[in-house]
């Protein structure tokens, strides 16, 4: 069994905490949107994860609503892109440091916060999406700059970095970077020595498309037989045997599976008390990691 907590941002966290992009999905039932994610602090989620373009704000203004300050949850918020509502993505790049400024002081107001206690710098650099072109281009050590300047001035607490190369990392690293957010999971596993450098350096590192397969192209952990077999002997899900070989795989991870159904939640909660013995553990690592071949749009 591993531990159920980890370090992010000075706090010890739950290591399976809450992505808000799914809530969107309840636009138009917000008690059920807000009775979830109740539900979610309830059973000692303390980490959620969110951004002012889930949802055009419809996130951050469900987690407005629903946590309070006793509540003690870590909120990560994320800059490099905005809403677009009209647009043909339901968001657009917002990549230039007056963009990621703006973002934040967004964020702020939405979240009814006086100060964004974790922020992600989306860079785009690596992993399956979008790409920055035009305007969008800028260079790293300017976006740091805005974001350092945004801390001095309170309005953050701490910085991460979302969709980041390994040289990218090592670049930030004399900013003082608390958590890593890129594309990857049991059966995409590219960066591996990315991850390796987050868990050298005391960094959280905080999966996005945790079971893969969230574009067409890339592969799903749960359609690997492996994994299937290693559910069945468990008497669990395969969802829950792809997001526990993340925490069993490195100290560091911390999961934020995001849903819009209750029971889907206390599943993805219950993955963090899921154990391998040796045997099973050795068989999911391996599992053949494969990028898949996905268009960048």
């Amino acid at each position: 069994m591993t531990s159920l907590t980890a370090p992010l941002a000075g706090r010890t966290v739950l290591r399976v905490g809450y992505g808000a992009l799914q809530l969107e999905r309840l636009h138009h039932r917000r008690d059920e949107a807000v009775a979830l994610l109740r539900r979610a602090v309830e059973l000692g989620v303390d980490h959620v994860d969110t951004a002012q373009f889930y949802g055009y704000g419809f996130a951050n203004e469900v987690i407005r609503e629903t946590l309070r300050p006793q509540d003690g949850v870590l909120v990560v918020t994320k800059v490099g892109a905005d809403p677009d509502p009209g647009g043909p993505l339901p968001l657009r790049l917002a990549q230039r440091p007056e963009q990621l400024r703006a973002s934040v002081e967004s964020n702020l107001r939405a979240l009814g916060l006086d100060q964004l206690p974790v922020v992600n710098l989306r860079r785009l650099d690596t992993g399956p999406g979008l790409r920055p072109d035009g305007d969008q281009v800028v260079d790293l050590d300017d976006q740091l700059a805005v974001m350092t300047a945004l801390r001095d001035e309170g309005k953050i607490g701490a910085i991460g970095l979302s969709s980041v190369t390994v040289d990218g990392l090592r670049r930030a690293l004399p900013a003082g970077i608390v958590c890593v957010q890129n594309a990857y999971s049991l059966v995409s596993r590219d960066d591996e020595e990315l991850l390796e450098l987050c868990a050298a350096e005391g960094i959280a590192w905080v999966p996005f498309f945790p079971l893969g397969g969230t574009f067409p192209g890339l592969p799903k952990a749960t359609d690997e037989p492996a994994v299937h077999a290693v559910a069945e002997a468990l008497g669990v899900t395969p969802s829950q045997v792809g997001l526990a070989w993340l925490l069993h795989h490195s100290p560091n991870v911390l999961l934020i599976p995001g849903t819009a159904d209750l029971a889907h939640l206390e599943a993805n909660i219950a993955a963090g008390r899921v154990g391998f013995d040796a045997a099973q553990l050795a068989t999911l690592d391996a599992v053949e990691s494969r990028s898949g071949d996905v268009p960048i749009g």
